[in-house]
């Protein structure tokens, strides 16, 4: 045998021994919720945006390629609900910067729902990225989403699934998707996974809105991972979790960049055999600042960021549409009033009673009973616009008054007791103060006394709510139910125009859990 042909030899009985290795770069976000321009919030002005995610999206992106890495960007769901501008065009703004983003998929989040379903299909057909659902059906028992794409890398194939939270059923509004099924994940996902590997599949991707906390998720993206073999990345959204590093759950990597594009996120997975055999998980601050307390000064964490232009001047045209209104000052604040979502989702703030004492004083009822997650941003010292108002409260709903009786009212708090905090479900009031006694309601008082059980209430509460949303089903009990058709965010904003100039608003405790 010549020298050249025994190399020829060996060096392909070599190969015959070598395993199929692949490099991929995932990009990653999720939550964004209407945040296509960057915003402020308190001690940290100027974050986000996309313009300004684009800018670290395309030179990484550009890096990962010159590395010869294969290269995906993913969104985990909720586009929509959050900015006035975005939420006045039906997420328009946000999915034309994400397609000239590139975004290769996004997942079905709860927040699609929103919106009717002619809008939920425009924005389907606007978008040059798939919406993947695998486990939303409608009443025929059809898939209502594509369930999952396939990307080729010169003959690496990656599958991307998506899977949208089960509680859909529950926390979206009945009136849009009262038609649909959202079926188990993890039995959905194993039919998937299977029907990938027999297609002869490299890797799959779950891109999912499930969440990574335990308390109240149906399917978990944690569960997703020990329940069904065979996922190698799972990136999520719905839970607005800052994972850095990721977790590692069986041999799946499950990654989420928390919310709102204060992140970008960043894994680049080595591959071996269809299994991650190294992973590098990166979370890029956009312009997020540190604030020094006592100078008063503000210094980047990371580097400062500048925007694409080209994502920027489109942005800004979208922003320019009805701003005048936006932007019309109502009022005052020299404080904070409080709507961080870790705050309105566990306990009382002044702001979740400023906008519970509105909804009573509209319609002169006796008590009202409104869902933290219905509020959605903080109201910063200074100047308080309707876009200040529209960001706080953007869904749009309407006040909707029923008569209860004290038992039905008791039947509503016997439910809110169980709700665990972080939920959007966690109830706040007006003209009601009450004990969460471990889990149980007590002292209940409305306008300072006693609750008569036998006592017929007049309550307002939201569309949202009085439909059953949240898991406030015993609300359609009521009698006398009618929509008024004020919607929520004028009756705040009428009533921060009566108040004028905020210095201080009542914090007295109006839900208390008993230690």
């Amino acid at each position: 045998m010549s020298k050249k042909l025994f190399l020829l030899v060996a060096i392909l009985s070599l190969a015959s021994f070598m395993v199929f290795a692949e490099t991929l770069t995932v990009f990653y976000l999720n939550d964004t919720h209407g945040h296509a321009w960057a915003y402020s919030r308190w001690h940290n002005p100027n974050i986000g945006g996309f313009a300004y995610v684009d800018s670290v999206l395309e030179y990484q992106r550009a890096l990962a390629i010159l590395k010869g890495q294969d290269v995906l960007f993913l969104h985990a769901g909720d586009i929509n609900t959050g900015v006035p501008e975005s939420d006045l065009l039906d997420a328009v703004p946000d999915i034309v910067a994400l397609n000239m983003m590139g975004l290769d998929a996004m997942t079905v989040g709860n927040h699609e729902f929103d919106h009717s379903n002619s809008v939920l299909q425009m924005q389907e057909k606007l978008a040059d990225f798939p919406f993947l659902s695998a486990n939303i059906y409608d009443k025929d028992g059809q898939r209502v989403f594509k369930p999952y794409i396939i990307k080729n890398f010169n003959g690496f194939k990656v599958a991307i699934v998506g899977f949208t939270t089960e509680e859909c059923a529950i926390i979206t509004n009945p009136q849009n998707t009262g038609n649909l099924q959202f079926r188990n994940v993890v039995a959905e996902a194993k039919k998937v996974v299977k029907e990938l590997k027999d297609q002869g599949i490299n890797f799959i991707i779950a891109l999912t809105h499930l969440g990574v906390v335990d308390a109240g998720y149906p399917t978990t993206s944690i569960e997703l991972a020990r329940r069904v073999p065979g996922i190698g990345l799972i990136v999520d959204g719905h839970s607005h979790t800052l994972l850095n590093p990721p977790l590692k759950v069986n041999d799946a990597y499950i990654v989420q960049a928390k919310s709102w594009d204060q992140y970008l996120g960043k894994i680049t997975l080595d591959i071996e055999d269809g299994k991650v055999v190294k992973a590098d998980n990166e979370l890029i601050p956009i312009n997020l600042k540190k604030y020094d307390k006592t100078t008063k000064t503000y210094s980047y964490v990371g580097q400062k960021i500048l925007p694409d232009p080209k994502v920027a001047a489109v942005l800004a045209y979208f922003k320019s549409l009805g701003s005048k209104k936006l932007d019309q000052v109502l009022g005052t604040t020299s404080i904070l009033l409080d709507g961080e979502e870790k705050n309105v989702r566990s306990k009382d703030t002044n702001l979740a009673h400023l906008i519970t004492d509105a909804m009573r004083t509209k319609v002169n009822g006796d008590i009202t009973l409104q869902n933290g997650g219905g509020i959605r941003a903080s109201i910063l010292p200074g100047n308080i616009t309707y876009r200040n108002i529209l960001t706080v409260l953007p869904f749009g709903n309407t006040l909707y008054v029923i008569d209860l009786t004290g038992k039905q009212i008791m039947d509503v708090l016997k439910y809110a007791a169980t709700v665990p905090n972080g939920k959007g479900a966690h109830l706040q009031t007006s003209g009601l103060t009450w004990v969460n006694d471990n889990g149980k309601p007590a002292n209940v008082m409305i306008n300072g006394k006693p609750i008569d059980l036998n006592a017929t209430y007049k309550v307002v509460t939201n569309n949202y709510m009085a439909a059953g949303g949240d898991g406030y089903s015993m609300l359609k009990e009521g009698k006398n139910g009618y929509d008024t058709g004020y919607v929520l965010a004028d009756v705040v904003k009428e009533y921060i125009q009566k108040l004028g100039k905020i210095t201080s608003y009542d914090d007295t405790p109006r839900y208390v859990v008993k230690k």
